[in-house]
């Protein structure tokens, strides 16, 4: 069942619990139908359940007459709207909703024209949006009313929007090496010979390998989302798992003529996944390499401050812009994605990385400054409490 269908069917609800509640009410004043908040509190027998109901609706209600004025507003269309309920009775539409467009739909109701459409409100500052429903009522020898429900979509657009940069961003980066691969391949069947098969062969190998990994980390990303990131927790010696990392990076670092350096400041053992924390090292010590002009310097610093574990991967790289810092824990943000393509970088590493920090019960942050380098901190429970996470 998708989210948009359950949402269609909740709005459909309150179209009917509306359309009985004020086609009962039509014989009664329109004062009625919203007690000011200084009125006494009705006696529970003589409490509409009707109105009930629609108070405690999330979705924001409002009746309007065929004078677009309001007779009827719920809790939740105050909220939405930023008005008093009981205050915004007997004011014009445009009054309590400042908005030309949904004047326009209420007027166009009024004709007999039902409409479905989403619109943004600026709210405190913020924006967010809203599909606003709005319905003609009708009913034989009464004036014409207009219903209108407003339901709050500001997460579901936020999560569509990802949804489908997610899917854009997985296209490029699966469509990018599988072309190369294919150019490669037909170079090698058009010109048979060792020289094209010595020259191409290790660059598609290269491409398939970046595919790998790529596909991995996928994987891994999609397991940290769903909750169900695995941890085979035993006591480990930190020290022990960086020191190989670190080693297997020596290479990369010395042709980038970065200088590469493990700093283990006092012994360091903690209840943790030895082979998720070598994912972490491995994701931040590439990524600081990549990002580390000639010259520079990437240190790993571990050591115990408190009840924690700290790990603190440092550069002398290019840094990240102010504005960038708090998304680079995204998936699939990349601070200059032209220049992460001639690096490699997918966007996934960092997002991975305070998956497995957090699956830990950890926390992680980011400091840096423009053109002087980048510090990563984590800080990792030594010891769990018994059941606390999820074990393999």
């Amino acid at each position: 069942m998708s989210v948009g269908w359950l949402l269609g069917a909740i709005v459909g609800a309150c179209v009917g619990v509306v359309v009985t509640f004020v086609l009962l009410r039509r014989t009664r004043p329109v004062a009625v139908l919203a007690r000011p908040s200084d009125a006494p509190e009705a006696a529970p027998a003589a409490f509409d359940p009707f109105a009930r109901i629609v108070q405690a609706l999330p979705v924001g209600v409002v009746v309007l007459d065929g004078a677009s004025r309001v007779q009827y507003a719920n809790a939740a269309a105050g909220t939405i709207f930023g008005f008093d309920p009981a205050r915004a009775i007997g004011t014009h539409l445009i009054q309590a909703i400042p908005n030309v467009a949904l004047e326009t739909r209420v007027a166009e109701a009024l004709r007999g024209q039902a409409s479905i459409a989403p619109l943004t409100f600026t709210l405190a500052q913020t924006a967010r949006t809203f599909r606003i429903s709005v319905y003609p009522l009708r009913a034989d020898g009464e004036p014409h009313r207009v219903v209108l429900f407003a339901d709050d979509q500001t997460d579901l657009v936020r999560l569509d929007r990802a949804r489908k940069d997610f899917l854009s961003n997985v296209s490029h980066e699966l469509r990018t090496p599988l072309a190369s691969i294919k150019l490669m391949l037909e170079t090698v069947i058009a010109s048979p010979g060792e020289e094209a098969v010595g020259l191409f062969a290790p660059q598609a190998l290269a491409q398939v390998d970046r595919l790998a990994a790529l596909v991995a980390q996928l994987l891994d990303q999609a397991r940290v989302e769903s909750g169900n990131l695995q941890l085979a927790l035993r006591e480990v010696d930190l020290e022990t798992i960086a020191a190989p990392i670190v080693a297997s990076f020596e290479h990369q670092a010395a042709n980038a003529q970065v200088a590469l350096d493990l700093l283990p400041q006092r012994p360091v053992r903690l209840e943790a996944d030895p082979d998720r924390l070598a994912q972490v090292f491995v994701n931040l010590i590439d990524n600081a390499l990549r990002h580390t002009p000639s010259g520079g310097r990437v240190a790993a610093e571990l050591d115990v401050e408190g009840g924690d574990a700290l790990i603190r991967i440092r550069d002398t790289g290019s840094g990240i812009p102010y504005r960038d810092l708090p998304r680079i824990f995204e998936r699939f943000y990349v601070v200059d994605r032209s220049r992460a393509r001639e690096r490699g970088g997918a966007g996934l590493g960092l997002a991975i990385v305070k998956g497995i920090v957090d699956a830990h019960g950890g926390a992680i942050s980011a400091e840096s400054a423009l053109g002087r380098g980048t510090t990563i901190t984590i800080r990792l429970p030594i010891a769990h409490p018994q059941g606390s996470l999820s074990r393999a």
